[in-house]
């Protein structure tokens, strides 16, 4: 992350969220600044931390910096949400279907590959919840000459069958079979690269959680995703794979 990023989230927290403005206590004294504050909760995030590990550094005792924590992600979820982690707008819908276009699968809008239990995620997942209600993105697009007007989504053999799932071939047979087996495989990695580089940036997601409740967990897990969707906007110029340019 960024220095002048960084020091927006700090900003931000200290202006709109109580829990990060600078105090005075019975005796005048300051107490803990916005800065020692955001610098906790992101070391034990980035590096995967114990609460106790940044006593000396930043002066911080293990109950202070959970607090720290707790209050950082539910901060950054508050102020951030909304535009960091919302549903695809017609110009991101479309320049999704450009590059899936581009890389030979016309009318694909995502990957899928969760690494928990699939079905379990996939029943508790909001991203269908509009199909079901038969509110699914018009696109258009021709496939062998034919025109087709439902979007799909790129998934591996264990989700149900199904009009908006392009499933792989399990046991290919002929040339034909084999190269869309391998094309598609190779695109819907895309997912599972996406979610490493989320667990480099942020090893607490890839490390046993030990003093989190369900709760504190999922609230993590959202503040990660929305701290990288952040960093990866901050940053898109220098690592985007395609020039969108021409999309």
């Amino acid at each position: 992350m960024n220095k002048p990023l960084f020091m927006h989230i700090v900003d931000r927290l200290s202006n709109e969220d109580e829990y990060f403005r600078e105090k005075k206590d019975g005796l005048g004294r300051n107490s803990l600044s916005p800065l020692q504050k955001c610098t906790a909760a992101i070391r034990v995030l980035a590096y995967g931390y114990a609460a106790d590990a940044v006593d000396e550094y930043l002066r911080l005792g293990e109950t202070s910096t959970q607090l720290c924590v707790q209050n950082f992600v539910e901060g950054i979820i508050y102020l951030f949400g909304d535009e960091y982690l919302r549903r695809p707008t017609p110009a991101d819908l479309q320049r999704l279907l450009d590059i899936g276009e581009h890389r030979g699968f016309p009318g694909m809008i995502g990957n899928i590959d969760y690494t928990l239990n699939d079905i379990n995620v996939l029943d508790r997942s909001p991203v269908f919840d509009d199909i079901i209600k038969g509110q699914a993105p018009q696109v258009s697009f021709y496939v062998n000459g034919r025109e087709y007007h439902m979007a799909y989504y790129l998934t591996d053999s264990i989700y149900p069958k199904s009009a908006t799932f392009i499933q792989s071939i399990l046991i290919p047979q002929g040339p034909k079979a084999v190269l869309f087996s391998q094309r598609q495989e190779a695109v819907r990695k895309d997912v599972e690269r996406a979610f490493g580089v989320l667990q480099a940036r942020f090893v607490i997601v890839k490390n046993p959680a030990l003093f989190w409740d369900k709760v504190k967990i999922g609230k993590i897990m959202r503040g990660c995703i929305i701290l990288h969707n952040m960093i990866v906007k901050d940053e898109r110029d220098r690592y985007t794979q395609f020039d969108v340019s021409e999309f």
